[in-house]
């Protein structure tokens, strides 16, 4: 049985996810990005993310050649940076760095300085899809900014959490008596 590929889509705009740009390139002139949502952790030990790239876009040959990415978890104000490292302002490779604050991390990658949590990371494996590759980064650095709200991207939307509630943990007495319409 095949699921259609717009029915797929179509449930995959209902869950929320974490903006994120991944960006490559130790020189200026020869970095490039793109936006995902498709970036998550995989481990503490070591710690290490992963992240899916489709194999037409042009970071996913560079990821490959200089053997680092930084995954740069975007916040509110960060619309419009998300856009251009998605294509959709007409703004191509080195050119998009003209948008945002950015230093090199300790692997060269270009890293966002103001980013809710940004990862430099070392290459550490690569697994093959149909269309994407899943890049394994073994982080080498870590920032994060305390406070910032994300940017998430839902229903073909940019969004930002007005209300993320306290932190409720198992052990928490209080915790046991929530219902899930506590949430909603």
């Amino acid at each position: 049985m095949s699921v259609d590929a717009k029915d797929f889509k179509q449930a995959m705009r209902q869950c929320a996810g974490a903006v994120a740009l991944v960006t490559v390139g130790a020189e200026h002139g020869k970095r490039t990005g793109l936006t995902v949502t498709s970036a998550c952790s995989l481990s503490d030990n070591p710690p290490s993310l992963i992240v899916c790239v489709n194999r037409n876009a042009s970071a996913h040959t560079r990821i490959r050649e200089e053997g680092a990415f930084a995954i740069n978890f975007l916040h509110e104000d960060h619309a419009l940076l998300a856009l251009t490292f998605s294509g959709q302002k007409g703004v191509n490779g080195d050119d998009r760095f003209a948008f945002g604050q950015w230093t090199r991390g300790a692997t060269g990658a270009p890293v966002l300085t103001d980013a809710v949590a940004a990862f430099d990371c070392e290459l550490a494996q690569e697994f093959e899809t149909k269309t994407h590759s899943i890049f394994v980064g073994e982080v080498r650095g870590v920032s994060h900014s305390d406070g910032a709200a994300p940017l998430v991207y839902l229903r073909s939307s940019f969004h930002v959490p007005h209300e993320i509630r306290g932190t409720v943990s198992v052990g928490d007495l209080d915790s046991r008596h929530l219902s899930w319409t506590d949430f909603s």
